[in-house]
């Protein structure tokens, strides 16, 4: 695995589980952040290399930092 998908793969990953801890379905968490559904589910399969302003605004759709959200990447 390249050292990128396995980022990618490692950030969607977080997404899913602070998503799903905040008890949230894609469609739900995708409203709450103004995306489409298919591009959070492509975030959490680590199909899609998120821009900095959209990881800023799922961090706050999570009501976590960015820091809190990038933690052990």
């Amino acid at each position: 695995m390249s050292p990128r998908a396995d980022i990618l793969d490692r950030f969607g990953d977080r997404v899913r589980e602070l998503r799903k801890a905040s008890g949230l379905s894609q469609e739900a968490f995708a409203d709450k952040c103004g995306l489409d559904r298919t591009y959070i589910s492509g975030i959490e399969r680590g199909k899609r290399n998120v821009a900095l302003v959209n990881i800023a605004v799922i961090a706050r759709a999570l009501d976590v930092s960015i820091s809190q959200l990038t933690a052990g990447l």
